[in-house]
């Protein structure tokens, strides 16, 4: 994990860091967060997919204590079918920018480019490359796990403190066999259930 992208942009004060997690599940939310860390930050952050739960969340713990800024975006599924999961990726990373206490000069986003005046880099695969990006993304992940084990409390029948509303062959069969929830995708889950 390189800070090279804030060195690269060292004439800025705030640069930052922007991920999503959920853009691939068949219920619940989008979220994303913004990550503003200050430049001698040297946490040990990494893509939150390659972490454990366990890791993921001692991390969350720190970056909240360590960043200067953290900023969360969540865009619910109704939004996501009307507008698409793309556009809802994008208002919920705009969100996240928007709920910063700390108002960044760059930004730094993974693989998207956003519609706002502030200068930006999009990155592929920036949450392996950039520790901001990195520590977005763990702060967005834990943030809509500990959504979908809530929404588990609601539905315990899609199993969603296990799969995070994604199409795993569990979630699928209970849709076949209990329908759609008020959190499915609609856009989704055609075919799956009503």
């Amino acid at each position: 994990m390189t800070d090279c992208y804030e060195t690269t942009y060292s004439q800025y004060n705030h640069i930052a860091g922007i991920d999503e997690v959920g853009r691939g599940p068949l219920a619940g939310p989008v979220v994303s967060a913004a990550v503003i860390l200050p430049r001698e930050c040297v946490l040990p952050v990494d893509d939150s997919k390659k972490l454990s739960d366990k890791k993921r969340r001692q991390l969350f713990i720190k970056i909240k204590e360590q960043a200067l800024a953290i900023g969360i975006g969540i865009v619910d599924h109704k939004t996501i079918d009307e507008i698409n999961i793309l556009q809802a990726t994008k208002l919920s990373m705009l969100q996240a920018i928007k709920n910063l206490a700390v108002e960044p000069d760059f930004l730094l986003v993974d693989a998207l480019t956003l519609d706002t005046p502030l200068p930006q880099l999009a990155i592929v695969k920036g949450d392996e490359k950039n520790r901001s990006i990195a520590a977005a993304s763990i702060i967005a992940k834990v943030t809509r796990d500990d959504m979908m084990i809530e929404y588990h409390q609601q539905y315990p029948q899609y199993l969603f403190d296990k799969n995070k509303g994604y199409g795993v062959a569990a979630h699928i069969a209970a849709i076949k066999m209990y329908g759609l929830c008020p959190i499915h995708r609609r856009s989704f889950t055609k075919g799956y259930g009503n």
